[in-house]
């Protein structure tokens, strides 16, 4: 039986890259992964496929919508679907045989199969043939899957999960969205490019609602003008299947009963930590809450010696929050003192305009009765987005009525996704909205957005509005 220091079962984004720091630090480490190809949902059905079709989608809308604008005069352009899915593809496998470049780069040993406890230190693995390794420590990274809701239980054909929503052989001529949260906005947005009439069902009272609700209202203003249809405080009670029309049953805010049919349905209301066939219980382990793993501050499970990092624990399942976990226990195993602060993870929505955040939110700051200032700037005051036509949305910043520092940061418009980075780096060395204000930004650039309203923030003196 092969023995390893390290063994971890997933090769998502927290997996690998935990496997690659362990090996890094000098450890004997195996990876497990029960599928084809490693990368896991992130790699293979989640961010870098959706970010493909999001990207190949949006260059679609603007040579249908915005080149003329530009001096591009065109025929009428026409959407290849089949094409656009299968670059889609070549991307992802581009991405994964990346991670598995990496995997033999640094001498990590693969193994294709389902991993099982067998004991807490001996795992089985069953693919083609089955085998058994022994580790001193293990990592369960494995990862979540798409929650399936009891009264609308996935045929994988019409009722689809956003891995479904992928791989669709034809632009759905209507398409019904449960959930206004990252995955129906960003997965609705494309297919709405492409042609369909999109309508989204969701039980809360707008989207997006764990960000600022200043950017739940911008997103909502810009993805009606893609042509959203967006229903609010609905509960839906009932999916059903008719021949190719699924039929979705909610009630409104007033109790009324109301219909909504199309072609295709994508329920995307969350996902459930995947804990099933582990066999934790011969680990001296359980899964709790949505199969989710309970761990303390180091990561570590009931066994001290077995960890979870990523989708199967709590927090947000987000790809780089995995990937922050797994180099943090392969630190801690290597005897270093790892940081992370869990309030300094940006969570992103990738429609277009972007969405991105870090830190609390207005409401939260008032929920817990901070005294704050909130600073503000629009993209149309900016001169780099008038040029590229990406005028749509604002950052705002908030800080410490007191003290200045910052406490929330937050974008929509325009490469907001990596402009969130100069948020997290301002707050991660508890900087003030007047150091973000007195720091050059380059002209012009969208970040110049970014220090106009750390200027609001700082005494309201931003100077382009």
């Amino acid at each position: 039986m092969d023995k390893f220091d390290v063994a971890i079962i997933g090769s998502g984004p927290g997996g690998y890259v935990a496997a690659i720091r362990c090996a890094q630090l000098g450890m004997k480490t195996a990876i497990i992964e029960k599928y084809a190809t490693l990368g896991g949902t992130c790699l293979n059905v989640g961010c870098i496929p959706s970010k493909a079709l999001l990207d190949s989608s949006e260059h679609f809308h603007n040579a249908e919508k915005s080149f003329a604008d530009h001096g591009i005069e065109i025929n009428s352009p026409k959407v290849n679907f089949e094409q656009m899915v299968a670059r889609k593809q070549s991307v992802v496998d581009q991405t994964c045989d990346g991670v598995k470049f990496l995997m033999d780069k640094n001498k990590i040993t693969v193994f294709q199969g389902m991993g099982s406890f067998v004991d807490e230190h001996t795992i089985a693995i069953k693919g083609e043939e089955e085998t058994k390794i022994e580790a001193k420590n293990i990592i369960i990274a494995t990862g979540s899957k798409p929650t399936e809701l009891p009264f609308a239980k996935f045929d994988k054909e019409r009722i689809i999960s956003s891995t479904e929503a992928l791989k669709l052989k034809e632009v759905p001529k209507k398409m019904i969205v449960i959930g206004a949260g990252i995955i129906g906005l960003e997965l609705g947005s494309v297919y709405a490019r492409l042609g369909a009439e999109v309508t989204v069902v969701e039980y809360l009272d707008r989207a997006i609602p764990t960000f600022d609700g200043a950017l739940s209202k911008e997103i909502t203003k810009s993805l009606k003008k893609l042509g959203l249809k967006f229903n609010f405080s609905h509960k839906v009670s009932d999916v059903s299947r008719k021949g190719d029309t699924v039929v979705v049953t909610a009630s409104n805010k007033k109790d009324e009963e109301v219909t909504f049919e199309a072609d295709y349905c994508l329920v995307a209301v969350g996902r459930s930590a995947y804990t099933a066939g582990l066999n934790l219980e011969a680990a001296g382990l359980s899964a709790g809450e949505r199969g989710k793993i309970e761990v303390n501050d180091h990561l570590q499970t009931a066994k001290s010696h077995i960890y979870a990092i990523g989708d199967v624990i709590k927090g947000a399942m987000l790809a780089h929050k995995a990937e922050e976990e797994g180099v943090f226990v392969a630190e801690s195993l290597a005897g270093q003192k790892p940081h992370i602060n869990y309030d300094l993870i940006p969570g992103v929505v990738y429609t277009w305009p972007e969405v991105a955040a870090v830190g609390k939110t207005e409401e939260q700051l008032k929920e817990a009765g901070v005294s704050y200032k909130s600073g503000s700037f629009p993209f149309r005051a900016l001169g780099r987005a008038r040029a590229s036509g990406d005028v749509e949305g604002l950052v705002k910043i908030l800080s410490d009525k007191e003290t200045d520092e910052v406490l929330g940061f937050h974008v929509i418009g325009p490469r907001a996704a990596d402009l969130v980075a100069e948020g997290v780096i301002a707050m991660e060395f508890r900087a003030s909205a007047e150091d973000i204000a007195r720091s050059s930004h380059a002209h012009p650039t969208f970040a110049e957005a970014v220090k106009e309203a750390a200027l609001a923030a700082t005494d309201n003196r931003a100077l382009h509005v």
